[in-house]
């Protein structure tokens, strides 16, 4: 089980270090790497192109801006790619969100809210699940906790009234 994030600048990573936070929760294998869609193409298609043999299954793309780069690793390979849009300076990470979120046909690719690192790195997760079941049941222990954790607030709110 490996995940692969990308990020297009060593100044996502604070966002990006929160995808790796959860996939290593749940026992996943990740490569990080900073590789530029526009300043480092050549890095990006190699990258892409030979993932699969590196044993990556799912790629998390983070970038903000122009956001090409999880366009250009879907491009490059078949696996899946998921889309972290960054909030940039402009606009509010928007400009990223529609770059990610608006890709040509034959071109997916899954895409996630702005700085929604912990949700890319469960999509990942899910998408490892339908080949690994023991991840299965981890996502559905995770989505349990969740609950109790709720409930039991809900209950102490509750009580403080």
């Amino acid at each position: 089980m490996k995940v692969a994030i990308v990020m297009g600048s060593k100044s996502d990573y604070p966002v990006v270090e929160k995808a790796e936070k959860i996939l290593t929760q749940f026992g996943v294998q990740i490569e990080t790497r900073i590789i530029s869609a526009h300043r480092t193409p050549r890095v990006a298609e190699d990258f892409a192109s030979h993932a699969e043999e590196r044993g990556i299954e799912v790629i998390i793309a983070a970038a903000g801006k122009a956001a090409h780069l999880g366009g250009v690793m879907a491009a490059f390979t078949a696996i899946p790619v998921i889309g972290l849009p960054i909030k940039s300076s402009t606009m509010d990470g928007l400009d990223s969100l529609l770059s990610i979120v608006q890709m040509p046909k034959g071109i997916p690719v899954a895409t996630v809210a702005i700085d929604g690192a912990e949700n890319a790195g469960l999509l990942a997760v899910q998408m490892l699940s339908i080949k690994y079941p023991e991840l299965r049941e981890q996502m559905k222990q995770y989505k349990t906790k969740m609950e109790e954790e709720i409930i039991a607030l809900d209950r102490q709110f509750q009580i403080e009234k």
